[in-house]
Formats: structure tokens, C-alpha cells, sequence
């Protein structure tokens, strides 16, 4: 059974960072491309960054050269470093398997002075 914990939200201040990690289980990790994906209130879900199981990244345009992802095979985990923070980087932030519908709780970013 797929399972997706999320952690390392929480309050920050605009220019500030956080690392955000998702543990996955019940699939294998290593040959799985991993996505993150963020949702504000009122706003649908939106993309975030991808990384291949070969750990090739991809980024959104509104956040390329802020954040980087990244994953530790060993660990089944996958990271999310958001450095530079923006109030408009704020939202519940959720990792996922690429090509399913398999969520976590997610973890709440909120960027605020």
C-alpha cells in the first residue's frame, strides 16, 4: 500500500527557507519519479518540481532557481529545499508518485512577515 508522509512545513519569513521531506513507502522508490505539488487556499493544486529516478530535476517557473529538489534512494525520501521564500509560496505542500493519485496529509508552508 502506497503511503506518502510529508514533514518540515512551517512558519517562515519572506527570504527565509525550509527543507521539506517526503518518506514513501508500499513502491519502489529508486525507479520512481517523484513530484512535489502545492495547494493555497482557494487555488487549485499546482506543480512544483519533478525528479526523475535518475534524479534529473524540473522546476516550475515560479519557483526555478529558489528551490531545489532532491532524494536519498537509501531512505525512500524525497526532499523539497525552498530557499527565498515569497508570502505567494504559501500553501499545503504534498508529494507524489508520478502518474498516480496517491497523497499524503502534506505539510503547511506559510511564508509571513
Amino acid at each position: 500500500q502506497v503511503q506518502l508522509v510529508e514533514s518540515g512545513g512551517g512558519l517562515v519569513q519572506p527570504g527565509g527557507s525550509l527543507r521539506l521531506s517526503c518518506v514513501a513507502t508500499g513502491f519502489i522508490f529508486t525507479v520512481s519519479t517523484m513530484n512535489w505539488y502545492r495547494q493555497a487556499p482557494g487555488k487549485q493544486r499546482e506543480f512544483v518540481a519533478r525528479i526523475s529516478g535518475a534524479s534529473s530535476p524540473y522546476y516550475a517557473d515560479s519557483v526555478a532557481g529558489r528551490f531545489t529538489i532532491s532524494r536519498d534512494n537509501a531512505k525512500n525520501t524525497a526532499y523539497l529545499q525552498m530557499n527565498f521564500l515569497k508570502p505567494e509560496d504559501t500553501a499545503v505542500y504534498y508529494c507524489n508518485r508520478e502518474g498516480t493519485t496517491s497523497w499524503g496529509q502534506g505539510t503547511q508552508v506559510t511564508v509571513s512577515s
